[in-house]
């Protein structure tokens, strides 16, 4: 956890605004539900000083290999579909973070997610399920 905390503090935010409706979300998204992600939900972290991103996905998988395979497919989609690269990735048998700077893309096994309870942190974001 000290390394995703640590990893997310060290960039800035870019100046541009993303939305729902911009090309890397829908990508990220449809990424996560190719390979079968659960309980995908999305935070908006846009009126809140603190946050460092914009978004945050979080989803669920299975078993490790399903984490692994979805970010994995989530990179390579939004590599294929953006042109965009992670500003920097963090890969765990239980929990994967893949950072787009603005879009924090966290990737859970289901306890770990209600370990960690990432929701509760921020429930001042608006939560969208997807």
């Amino acid at each position: 956890m000290e390394k995703v905390i640590s990893a997310l503090q060290e960039r800035k935010k870019s100046p541009t605004r993303l939305t729902k409706n911009s090309k890397l979300f829908k990508t990220i998204i449809n990424a996560i539900r190719d390979k079968k992600g659960e309980q995908i939900v999305s935070l908006d972290l846009k009126k809140i000083d603190e946050a460092v991103a914009d978004y945050f996905v979080l989803c669920e998988a299975q078993s490790h290999i399903q984490l692994k395979a979805i970010a994995e497919n989530l990179i390579d989609e939004v590599q294929k579909e953006c042109g965009e690269k992670p500003y920097h990735t963090e890969y765990g048998d239980s929990w994967t973070l893949v950072d787009y700077v603005n879009i924090v893309v966290h990737i859970f096994q289901t306890e770990q997610r209600k370990f960690y309870n990432l929701e509760s942190l921020w429930e001042d974001a608006p939560r969208s399920e997807h």
